[in-house]
């Protein structure tokens, strides 16, 4: 089989590097539109359910809880841990759902971004293909 020349490499090299570029153009807008749609909930917050027992009745309801106090309160200034979002289906309720969804999926994309910043790194520096050291 015959020995890649430079030049081919090179333009291997060039073609890989667009692609990714292509790819995090593609994944940069996807995260613009994200932003877009709506608020994002707070890093590492979400929806849970509680039941209330009044009067030999049970009641559920739902709030936003993070594990650190950043949520606003309604009576103060302070932060608070939850968030109190109503019954299901409450446009509350609905919407932070929501918010958590788009922070997971903003999340998710940026990671993948994050990956692919790296590939052209490798790609660039030249460092997808080094010596092994010998082993003693």
């Amino acid at each position: 089989m015959p020995k890649p020349r430079v030049n081919d490499s090179e333009q291997d090299k060039t073609a890989r590097f667009e692609r990714i570029k292509k790819a995090i153009t593609a994944l940069e807008k996807q995260l613009a539109q994200i932003s877009k749609q709506g608020d994002l909930a707070p890093q590492g917050a979400w929806v849970a359910r509680y039941q209330v027992r009044q009067n030999q009745k049970k009641y559920w309801y739902y709030k936003l809880q993070a594990s650190t106090a950043c949520l606003p309160r309604a009576t103060s200034s302070k932060l608070s841990k939850y968030k109190h979002l109503g019954k299901a289906g409450t446009q509350e309720h609905i919407d932070a759902v929501m918010s958590v969804f788009r922070r997971s999926v903003r999340d998710e994309i940026q990671k993948i971004i994050d990956t692919l910043d790296d590939c052209l790194l490798d790609i660039s520096s030249g460092s997808e293909q080094e010596e092994e050291d010998p082993q003693d």
